[in-house]
């Protein structure tokens, strides 16, 4: 029994032994496996803070590019109606290298001379003998660019560079205007919207279109040639939201070249130009006095003169053959002088001045552009009143003019000529009426009849499918304060179709010429055909012009522009 209970006992114990034996074991293990994870947690988080500081890193250096972008290198693309590219900023890269750093010379020239074969290398050589630093390509092409770096030479020292580029070089030149060597505007969108180039990134469109652009330019440049011109103008404008689809001013420069311009004869001629007009100004006498409803249109005007005298001044109609008893639509048809100041003094200064600020033709106007003219203001009076009638002695811009115009054509509503797109989306939903509906539709006829009647002066305007209608204008230029009788500012503005007037079309000639060997076809389907010049007007130049034009640019406004505003 007690050999027994000492045997259970020593089992007892022995047993315990083996228990804290075990236990004691599991504690180192534990603690291994616990100090291992401890290292290796403290790996991963040196690893971590690692990453987040690269991340952070990374993020400094996506936040450096995105501020790149905006930066002051950075301008803002500016796209046509269609979204072809008028100005846009690329990045390039120019090569230059430092003859220090060249390890073998003549191994160089080789590789040079395979990369660009059409250089002169004897230049070259003597560039490297002087051990200073040249360029000597720039803006080099990513395949050259690829080429010279695989050279491996540390000599070779590329630089990149953001450029202001302009696709359509001359096109859009008075419009898009330049920037300096600090990437600043100095004219034209590039000047007036500036800070919206440099600061955004996304594209400003414009109303413009380039294919009507194109054919415009080429027919201005065709008769510039034909006419001897010192220069041409023209504007195209959707007379319901003043959206200009085309604007030329000739001559125009490229912009990539960066030249600074001197010559006046740059100027851009419809929105800066400020000239007398002469005739076309009779349109906005006879709606003035129709819209104040002092005459009717059938109004006879008898015994009209074919002089009278004003002040020291003598006013003469312009073609004697002019009848003497003329209604007041057969007055603007056949743009009398004598007939208008007529209907001008019965409407009277207040009445007259008060319609032509109406719509904004004497007054200055606002632009998307810094280059506009403003009218030479002048003191009323009864002589002046009598000129201004007939457009003589008192001045616009082409840019007022095609303003007046669509006014007075697209139901006597006013518009704000833009050529940025969307700029007149708000308020073409508040249209403002500033004529009567009537008074639109009747001098609406008359432009009409201007074209397609014997007695009209824009009959070589007539062009079939178009129902093109529109008003004459020759003036004299003024030259050192007197008015010259060879030099003429000449202007047709046509509206079309007159149906459902969608367009306003101004053409300017300045000091044209006759031309004894052109052909002019006539448009009224007898294929005749005459030869020269009969006159230096209006009616045998810049109305032959407007012709073209409209043959060139119809079919596309009848396919890209159908809709009805």
């Amino acid at each position: 029994m007690d050999k027994f209970y000492s045997k259970s006992i020593l089992e007892n114990n022995e047993n315990d032994f083996s228990f804290k034996r075990k236990k004691s074991d599991l504690n180192i293990q534990f603690n291994r496996v616990a100090f291992i994870f401890f290292i290796f947690f403290i790996i991963y988080l040196i690893y971590t803070i690692h990453l987040l500081h690269l991340g952070s890193r990374s993020s400094d250096i996506i936040k450096s590019s995105s501020q790149d972008i905006v930066s002051p290198l950075f301008r803002a693309n500016i796209v046509d109606i269609n979204g072809n590219y008028l100005a846009k900023t690329v990045s390039s890269t120019d090569i230059g290298i430092n003859p220090a750093e060249v390890i073998n010379k003549q191994k160089l020239l080789i590789n040079l001379k395979y990369i660009f074969p059409n250089k002169n290398f004897k230049e070259i050589k003597s560039k490297l003998q002087k051990n200073k630093f040249f360029w000597i390509e720039k803006r080099v092409s990513e395949e050259k660019y690829e080429q010279l770096m695989k050279l491996g030479d540390k000599s070779i020292k590329p630089e990149k560079k953001i450029l202001r580029i302009y696709p359509q070089k001359n096109l859009f030149s008075h419009l898009i205007g330049q920037i300096d060597s600090d990437n600043m505007g100095i004219s034209g969108i590039e000047k007036s919207q500036n800070y919206n180039l440099k600061k955004s990134k996304t594209p400003i469109q414009l109303t413009l279109d380039s294919d009507l652009q194109f054919l415009v330019r080429e027919e201005l440049l065709r008769f510039n040639s034909i006419f001897q011109t010192k220069g041409s103008g023209a504007i195209l404008m959707n007379i319901n939201n003043g959206n200009i689809l085309s604007l030329v001013s000739l001559p125009d420069f490229d912009p990539n070249k960066r030249v600074k311009i001197i010559d006046k004869n740059y100027i851009n001629r419809i929105t800066k130009g400020v000239y007398e007009l002469g005739s076309v100004f009779k349109t906005f006498t006879l709606a003035a006095a129709l819209d104040e409803k002092i005459i009717k249109i059938d109004k006879k005007f008898l015994d009209l003169e074919k002089s009278i005298k004003c002040d020291k001044y003598t006013i003469r109609e312009y073609d004697n053959k002019i009848p003497k008893d003329l209604t007041a639509e057969e007055i603007l048809i056949r743009s009398g002088n004598i007939g208008s100041v007529r209907i001008g003094q019965k409407l009277g200064i207040e009445k007259f001045k008060s319609f032509l600020i109406k719509i904004n033709v004497i007054n200055e106007i606002k632009f998307d552009i810094e280059e506009v003219g403003i009218p030479i203001p002048f003191e009323w009076g009864k002589c002046k009143l009598a000129t201004t009638s007939f457009g003589h002695g008192i001045t616009t811009t082409p840019l007022q003019l095609a303003k007046g115009y669509a006014i007075i054509s697209n139901g006597g509503f006013d518009i704000k000529p833009t050529i940025i797109k969307d700029n007149n989306d708000k308020l073409i939903k508040y249209k403002k009426r500033l004529i009567r509906k009537d008074v639109s539709e009747k001098i609406n006829s008359i432009l009409r009849k201007i074209v397609t009647t014997e007695e009209g002066t824009a009959s070589l305007a007539n062009v079939a499918g178009y129902e093109i209608g529109g008003k004459t204008g020759t003036a004299e230029k003024i030259i050192s304060g007197k008015y010259s009788v060879k030099k003429k500012i000449n202007t047709f503005a046509s509206i079309f179709p007159i149906s459902d007037p969608q367009y306003v079309l101004v053409v300017i000639l300045d000091e044209p010429q006759r031309n004894e060997e052109y052909i002019y076809n006539y448009r009224d389907g007898s294929n005749f055909k005459l030869k020269g010049s009969p006159r230096n007007t209006s009616g045998w130049t810049t109305v032959e012009v407007t012709g073209h034009i409209i043959e060139k640019i119809g079919p596309i406004l009848a396919t890209k522009y159908m809709e009805i505003n």
